[in-house]
This record gives structure tokens, sequence and C-alpha cells, in this order.
């Protein structure tokens, strides 16, 4: 199976996540999981080149916080996520995707959750408690303690099967969650704020598990 990693640089980076150290701890859980792996730092060029990709991944930020208007990504880059939306490929959205690809009109609908500014919010980043559920076929999410950042008042979109929760700021908020988008699965994991987070061994374990179903890659219970 054949991994993407689309990575941000450019405008889809921050001064908040090291995506440059981040993607390649990533790129390593999934070769020990059996995927061919690539990473590419220019995401709107990745959208453009999932033809025969398997699992798009997407570690990158918010291209709409540049302080400088830059230009939208081309035509050709949102087909080209949308068609390999419509053959069914696996999605793997970690951490702040759900405030990237908003010039994507897909990507929002896929992922099932948007970070909206001024209203979403994450405490002090620290020690984040993960408390697992069951995935669609029946496996069980374990629990699992890790540094990290929790997101919280993201607005959701449609419906998605919560396959993992932490505290939030007061009450349980979503940090893992899966869903079917047509023909697609889309897998969106929350955590994953700097390194210290894929330095958990549960994190990467979780990782796996939802790499693994996204791309059908696990027999279903």
């Amino acid at each position: 199976m054949r991994a993407l990693i689309a990575s941000g640089t450019g405008r889809y980076a921050d001064p908040w996540h090291p995506f440059t150290r981040t993607s390649p701890r990533i790129a390593d859980v999934l070769s020990d999981s059996g995927f061919d792996v690539t990473i590419d730092d220019d995401v709107d060029r990745a959208m453009r080149s999932l033809s025969g990709i398997d699992l798009l991944v997407v570690n990158a930020g918010d291209p709409w916080r540049a302080e400088q208007p830059s230009a939208a990504p081309s035509e050709d880059s949102i087909h080209g996520l949308a068609a390999a939306l419509e053959r069914g490929i696996g999605v793997l959205a970690f951490h702040c995707a759900v405030a990237s690809l908003r010039d994507y009109p897909e990507w929002g609908a896929a992922v099932g959750a948007i970070w909206l500014p001024g209203i979403s919010h994450h405490p002090p980043f620290g020690q984040t408690e993960v408390t697992g559920a069951v995935m669609p076929d029946g496996r069980q999410v374990r629990d699992l303690t890790l540094a990290d950042e929790r997101y919280c008042r993201l607005q959701r979109i449609g419906s998605s099967l919560i396959v993992a929760t932490h505290a939030g700021d007061g009450s349980a908020e979503p940090a893992v969650w899966v869903r079917e988008v047509g023909p697609s699965r889309v897998a969106v994991d929350v955590l994953g704020h700097d390194e210290r987070s894929y330095d958990s061994a549960g994190h990467r374990s979780l990782i796996q598990q939802l790499s693994l179903w996204a791309t059908r890659g696990v027999q279903e219970s």
C-alpha cells in the first residue's frame, strides 16, 4: 500500500507546529505498518499526485492564517482531492489538519469537523489522558497518556464515530473519530501537536490501527 503525507510548508506552515519533524515520525509508523511512504512538502502539489495512492495523510496547518494573502490552489489540485475521495482513497488527518485545506470544498465535509478561529481552543500543552472506545471493526482503541494539546469546541460536520476522547476543558471532547464518506474511509486524530506526541508508543499503535482501518488493511470482524 502506498501512503502520501502532505506536510505543511509555505502557506501551510505556522510557528507552532514542527511539521518537518512530525511528518518523518508519522512516516516511520506507517512504514512499520507496511506502507510505502512518500512525504511531499508541497501540500497543493500533493493533491495533484493522488493517483495510485491508498492513504492520504494530511499533517499541515491553516493556509488562511498567513499575514499576506497567497494564491489559492489550482483547479487541478482541488479536482485531485475530489477525485481521490470519489474513488475511495483512505484519509488520515492529524491535529491541525482540521484547520487546513480551507480552499478545498470537499475537505471539511470529509474530515467531519473544522477549527473555528475565536471559538475553538485548547488548554495549555501538557499531559493528556485519552480514553479509547471501539472501532467499527470491533477492535478496541486502548487508553493512553501522552504529552499533547487537547482541541476543544471544534465545529462538527455530519456524523462520525468517536473512537477516543480526552478530558477537554471541563468536559469530554473528541480526540479521534472515523467516518465513511462515499467509498472513502476517513480517520481524524487531533492529537499530534509536536514530536513528543509521536514519542508515545500508545499513540503510534493508534496510528497504525487508524491507517489500516482507513485502507481496509484490517479484516473486519
